[in-house]
């Protein structure tokens, strides 16, 4: 019986106890009614109490330790649902301590205190694009005149570029990025400004080729490349596109680069920055970024406009 039948069973008592009768008042009726009510709502109290307890999901304290030290932007950028999912996910499994891009080396040293492992606070992540496919290299197989979105483009025909992996250059990367860190050039190509990017991830997850990754800026050589058609088909639709010639396997010595599936991949465990995958390379698509960052710089100085040189493009 309900707590509202309980008392209307109640209120029925009280109307038909006999006036002047023997039987118990309408006051004692209601007294007995609303002591019986708050003894049952005392007991489901209780009983609500005692299965919080029994049941409840314990949390490890350094889960709200890593929540308070993160900025609480539930942005994705770290590849999780949100803040509490990384949490989580560190204390449980362990993972990359700076994933958090709003938070930057400041989150990323406390977590690493939290958690009791090393983190090198200079090691920062920034975004980078696979392609130097501009279009003078890269034609267009035909003149595409709808939404000006990657995503949209990519549905026609596979989108307007000949090379079916480059970038499609109508900026949705640049629209989707809340820090202002990638532009569009003139020559049809995505540049990513690395002072100002926070490595939130927001490229890596509108762009429909996949063509950005996050990257330690420590990581100065890179494949700007993501082509994994034969050489062959590779150089009919892009002349700077990697043939999987193996020249770049052939001059590492401490055998850091290996083509896979046709395409340069760099073991950053074993690699060097050394530059010498760079200099063999014959169609220019292994860059060291240090004459990029020292290109920016200049421009920096000389209060020109952020964007990435034609020849270290990303």
């Amino acid at each position: 019986m309900t707590g509202f039948a309980l008392l209307q069973a109640v209120l029925a008592a009280s109307a038909e106890a006999p006036a002047g009768g023997s039987g118990p008042g309408p006051g004692a009726v209601i007294g007995w009614g609303a002591g019986v009510l708050g003894v049952l709502g005392a007991a489901l109290g209780l009983l609500l109490y005692v299965a919080s307890r029994a049941f409840a999901i314990k949390t490890d304290p350094k889960v709200d330790e890593i929540l308070a030290a993160l900025p609480g932007a539930n942005c994705g950028g770290c590849g999780l649902a949100g803040c509490a999912a990384y949490a989580e996910t560190l204390v449980k499994s362990g993972g990359a301590v700076n994933l958090c891009g709003p938070g930057g080396t400041a989150a990323a040293a406390k977590i690493a205190a939290i958690l009791g492992v090393a983190f090198d606070s200079a090691d920062r992540r920034v975004s980078v694009l696979a392609c130097r496919g501009t279009a003078q290299f890269a034609p267009a197989k035909y003149e595409y005149s709808g939404v000006r979105d990657c995503r949209a483009a990519a549905l026609v025909h596979d989108g307007p570029k000949a090379c079916r992996w480059g970038c499609l250059g109508l900026g949705t990367c640049a629209a989707a990025c809340p820090f202002g860190a990638i532009s569009m050039g003139a020559d049809g190509l995505a540049h990513v400004a690395e002072e100002l990017c926070m490595a939130c991830s927001k490229c890596v997850t509108v762009c429909p080729r996949s063509l950005f990754r996050l990257a330690s800026e420590k990581q100065t050589v890179r494949v700007a490349c993501a082509s994994h058609d034969p050489g062959k088909e590779t150089n009919r639709v892009c002349k700077v596109g990697c043939i999987a010639c193996r020249r770049c396997e052939k001059s590492c010595k401490f055998e850091a680069i290996k083509v896979v599936e046709n395409l340069a991949a760099i073991d950053y465990g074993k690699c060097k920055n050394c530059g010498a995958c760079v200099k063999v390379c014959p169609r220019g698509i292994i860059v060291n970024w240090r004459a990029a960052r020292k290109a920016r710089k200049a421009r920096a100085a000389d209060s020109s406009p952020a964007q990435e040189p034609a020849e270290a493009a990303s």
